[in-house]
């Protein structure tokens, strides 16, 4: 007799976290970080414990003329983009209003807290994750106010210079790496002083997580609420740049992405970000001008060297079309049930 079991639809309802998340970006300026949010807040695979709201570096270009460091409007983003996705249950923080000044000076900023507070956590076996797609002040800042948080997770930060074994800077790239510019003593603090756990996306690798205008004005722009919103805050900044004559071309750098690629999109066995190629090497010592100084001695780090930019760009779209898809549904019935 035929079996009249159902097969399983693969439900995102149906898929266990596998990874805790805290996400830390400079929310209120490259909106590459409003669509990182995103894309990691629609991924049912992590647990997001938090959202910190990041500064801006002073007169950051990607502040659109506005003054001031600008956490607090980084996090009113946040909170848009989570409204926008239905989980406005994620706690959101702000960060401190600029880098520190200081090394052993720590500051009692909410972001902080929420790195301690979850990190020191003893109820949990689920895997930490901090992703930094901006500066590193809240992470050198929690390791300031406990140091032994240390151990307790994995930091994946954006940012960094070139290494030279592994790539040339870009046309034009300076030394002082723009995330690692925001806040310079913060770097130093995590990559000099800490023993945290780092898992590193450098300039030469987070600059191919390349979308073009054609790609996103067709797949993200059409999406619901949640795409037309990520579509038109890109669009901004464009404009933005070519109101002070620098135009930026046909395409965008996602460049805050792979944070949700080497989080929530691992393999199912053996888990890990299996297609995105790394290295592990000693990490070096931050110097003041942005480059590495070698420390042969010094822990192991993991360096990414390449990123599956199919599987991460064609998540993304697909999960974005999923939710306008329920947005409709429910526009739908509501209109039925006023009806």
């Amino acid at each position: 007799m035929m079996s009249t079991i159902k097969p399983a639809l693969w439900d995102a309802d149906s898929i266990v976290p596998r990874q805790r998340v805290i996400s830390d970006n400079d929310y209120a300026g490259d909106p590459d970080g409003l669509v990182q949010l995103a894309h990691l807040l629609l991924s049912p695979s992590v647990d997001v414990r938090g959202v910190i709201a990041s500064h801006l570096g002073v007169d950051d270009p990607f502040s659109l003329g506005t003054q001031g460091f600008d956490a607090s409007r980084g996090a009113e983003r946040a909170a848009t983009i989570a409204e926008l996705c239905g989980r406005s249950d994620v706690p959101i923080a702000t960060g401190f209003e600029g880098p520190l000044t200081a090394p052993r000076a720590p500051r009692e900023s909410a972001g902080a807290h929420t790195i301690v507070r979850e990190a020191m956590r003893d109820d949990s076996d689920t895997p930490l994750f901090v992703t930094c797609g901006g500066s590193l002040t809240e992470v050198a800042d929690a390791w300031t106010l406990e140091p032994r948080i240390a151990g307790r997770f994995t930091l994946i930060w954006i940012g960094g210079h070139e290494y030279p074994s592994v790539a040339e800077p870009p046309p034009g790239g300076g030394d002082m790496e723009y995330n690692t510019g925001l806040d310079p003593i913060a770097a130093q603090i995590v990559f000099n002083d800490s023993d945290i756990d780092i898992w590193q996306v450098p300039r030469s690798t987070y600059r191919t997580a390349i979308a073009s205008r054609s790609e996103l004005r067709r797949r993200m722009m059409p999406a619901g609420p949640l795409g037309d919103h990520l579509y038109r805050s890109l669009g901004g900044v464009v404009e933005f740049a070519a109101s002070k004559g620098h135009h930026l071309g046909e395409t965008y750098v996602l460049g805050d992405s792979p944070l949700v690629l080497l989080t929530a999109l691992w393999t199912g066995f053996e888990p890990g970000p299996a297609s995105s190629p790394w290295i592990t090497r000693p990490c070096p010592r931050i110097e003041d001008s942005g480059l590495y100084a070698e420390h042969p001695h010094g822990r192991l780090i993991r360096v990414f060297t390449g990123l599956d930019n199919r599987l991460m760009m064609e998540d993304l779209f697909a999960k974005l079309d999923e939710l306008a898809g329920l947005h409709v549904a429910q526009t739908s019935r509501n209109e039925i049930a006023d009806d």
